[in-house]
């Protein structure tokens, strides 16, 4: 069982949170929070970690590797397999392969969630390599792509010599955008809006605004946008005359 507890203000630790595995303190999701701290905010933070305690809960009760358990520190094919897994039996996902990566499908089952647990996976992987707590490559990670977008960025128009700088004019702008590096990726996912219905949102984003300074234009471009129900493209295309 996993769970997590924030740190008593009356105690001294290098720790704002603990995460606790059987009642004892299980130190890998500990110090990946504690590493996320500073990078993205604190709500991010606690939000990937209650992504990953059911992932954690799984590997360790469910999970099978050729009649074995995995354990979160094995090799990146393991982890992979894990993650298949999971994704097709926890979440209802479709997966399938492609190249060196895998194509994830959402069905009509799966939860709104996939999107940020694998972000959250990545991201713990990526703080283990950091944190020296995970001796192998981030599985969460497609290294053939990184490896093919970077021979494509660097190849020249003659034969086996590399680009020429851009301001020499004799090579085509590479103009193309690139693919995400990840490993699992979601191919029919879509934004889905969704009502705000607080109340107090209004008068936060404009103590927000207050704490930073806006000028006079930020804060007539937010009252508009929360008084008048106009789009914010169309706001910021208003000309002065607009306005009068």
């Amino acid at each position: 069982m996993y769970w997590y507890e924030y740190c008593p203000k009356h105690v001294e630790s290098k720790y704002q949170l603990l995460v606790f595995k059987d009642n004892k303190p299980f130190l890998p999701l500990t110090d990946y929070y504690q590493d996320c701290l500073g990078r993205i905010d604190k709500s991010s933070a606690t939000s990937y970690l209650k992504c990953l305690l059911p992932f954690f809960k799984w590997i360790e009760e469910k999970s099978n590797y050729q009649g074995n358990r995995v354990q979160w520190n094995e090799s990146e094919g393991k982890i992979r397999v894990a993650v298949e897994d999971y994704l097709q039996h926890e979440m209802s996902c479709k997966v399938r392969d492609k190249d060196s990566f895998r194509f994830v499908n959402l069905t009509n089952k799966s939860p709104t969630t996939i999107s940020r647990f694998l972000s959250a996976l990545k991201s713990f992987y990526k703080s283990m390599v950091r944190l020296n707590y995970y001796p192998h490559h981030n599985p969460l990670i497609d290294g053939q792509a990184i490896l093919h977008s970077y021979k494509e960025e660097v190849r020249g128009v003659r034969e086996d010599k590399p680009r020429m700088p851009s301001v020499a004019g004799t090579e085509d702008p590479v103009t193309h955008r690139r693919l995400t590096d990840s490993y699992f990726k979601i191919i029919n996912e879509e934004w889905q809006p969704q009502i705000i219905d607080d109340m107090n949102l209004p008068y936060q984003v404009y103590q927000a605004g207050k704490k930073v300074n806006w000028s006079q234009r930020e804060m007539i471009i937010a009252r508009m946008l929360f008084e008048t129900g106009a789009r914010a493209s169309e706001i910021i295309e208003l000309t002065i005359g607009d306005y009068r």
